[in-house]
């Protein structure tokens, strides 16, 4: 066991954890500088919001987080928070039929970033700009830079505040590693395909694999195994005018390191979901697996969890002829304000408040786990976040160095779909990484321009 690893303790507080958030520094927040009414968009004040209640629409993975904000909120301004639950493949959807149908039920939402834009230009969310450019508290510099734009920017106007960073990293089981003969992780896409055919071939038969690939089609599953690696490859979605580069070579290299990554993965593939890749994970049986920073705390606090203490993480393999690691920007989510929403106020109030540096260091290291990675450079470097997980801290200051993100103007969500779409046929063996790649390459520069 290293001794980063033996750093890393369970988190001994329940909901409410371990970190001097003390009620009445966030009622501060909540109630002052985030109170219902102070976002300058004519609302009443604090005292006039107690009774009220907001409608908010979260992904199933933040559940978690969802029940945590809606008590806090509650306690400390009086405003109920309720809450619906989607599948994360749904709530863009959601939110854009609730706005167009006249039904108007949401007040506040988490999409995924990559939807900003069709949510914007379908008019089913607000423009922010002016109102976090007239609240300084809102401290928009103290987001994660790499994160903010691909976030929150479309049109050159802004549509949201960052909830959840959700970057990739990998992760590797020690005792998995130490057993097939390696002392350290790999740090190339081809080390990653070696090392994981070599516990395969020797450990398969006690249930035991190489790696993990989440393989189910869907943008936030198949689409996230390959950004990982374009990242590493040192590839791009789209070239700096927003032009789809998605064929070119570190593409392709990046979708042949994937299929290559295949034949020693936990079975089946191909229909391996976050579910099942994280139960074959926590269940000792995975030799690597790629997830977002949390899976650390899940690991750890996880009553079900085998790799206690027997897990370590670093940032995502290169390869190719890059050599600089890079973050992967995979599934992160944003609080936006429905445009309908006859509760401008508190629903804005609401974002700001949850979006705080205080809140987000709170849900990082929350034990049960939230599923939320940093948002802030603050929370980010947060000593809660630093004492409780120092290994995990250190994997996302990835994002402080600049990262992949998706396309997040029009049409993204459908080009997010292509794109997954021809890379089940890949994953099939339907087709090769190049025909992939290039029949995207053609249906994006439709989509795309």
């Amino acid at each position: 066991m290293s001794a980063s690893a033996r750093s890393r303790g369970p988190v001994t507080r329940s909901l409410r954890i371990a970190a001097p958030v003390t009620v009445a520094a966030v009622a501060a927040l909540a109630l002052g500088a985030c109170s219902p009414g102070a976002s300058g968009s004519g609302g009443g004040s604090s005292a006039d919001a107690a009774g009220q209640e907001i409608t908010a629409l979260f992904i199933t993975s933040h559940e978690g987080a969802a029940n945590l904000l809606a008590e806090e909120y509650e306690e400390l301004t009086g405003v109920a928070v309720n809450l619906q639950i989607v599948p994360y493949d749904e709530i863009g959807s959601t939110l854009q039929l609730d706005q167009q149908s006249g039904a108007n039920t949401i007040d506040v939402a988490a999409p995924w970033y990559v939807s900003i834009g069709d949510l914007a230009s379908s008019g089913s969310i607000q423009d922010l700009t002016s109102w976090i450019d007239e609240n300084p508290d809102i401290d928009p510099e103290d987001f994660i830079p790499s994160i903010y734009d691909p976030y929150t920017l479309w049109d050159d106007k802004r549509w949201g505040l960052p909830f959840d960073g959700d970057t990739h990293v990998l992760f590797y089981n020690e005792d998995i590693l130490a057993s097939a003969g390696f002392t350290e992780p790999p740090a190339t896409w081809d080390e990653y395909v070696e090392y994981s055919a070599a516990i395969t071939e020797a450990q398969s038969a006690d249930g035991v694999y190489g790696n993990v690939i989440f393989g189910q089609k869907s943008p936030l599953i198949l689409g996230a195994s390959f950004a990982n690696r374009l990242a590493g490859f040192g590839g791009e979605f789209v070239d700096e005018d927003g032009a789809p580069v998605i064929n070119s070579p570190e593409a392709v290299a990046a979708a042949q390191s994937l299929y290559d990554a295949l034949a020693s993965a936990y079975p089946t593939p191909a229909e391996t979901a976050f579910g099942e890749g994280n139960s074959a994970w926590l269940a000792g049986d995975a030799g690597f697996i790629e997830n977002w920073t949390d899976l650390g705390v899940n690991s750890q606090i996880n009553p079900d969890s085998e790799v206690v203490d027997k897990w370590g993480v670093e940032l995502l393999p290169v390869g190719g002829d890059n050599t600089t690691p890079r973050a992967s920007l995979v599934a992160g989510f944003t609080f936006v304000v429905a445009a309908n929403t006859e509760k401008t106020d508190l629903a804005k109030d609401f974002i700001a408040w949850a979006t705080s540096s205080e809140i987000n260091t709170e849900l990082l290291v929350a034990d049960p786990q939230t599923g939320i990675d940093p948002n802030r450079l603050s929370s980010l470097e947060s000593d809660e976040y630093a004492a409780a997980y120092p290994d995990l801290q250190r994997v996302n200051r990835a994002t402080l160095e600049g990262a992949l993100a998706w396309p997040t103007g029009v049409n993204a969500t459908q080009a997010a779909e292509v794109l997954t779409d021809e890379l089940a046929k890949l994953v099939a063996g339907e087709v090769t990484a190049q025909e992939a790649l290039d029949a995207v390459q053609a249906e994006w520069e439709e989509l795309l321009g």
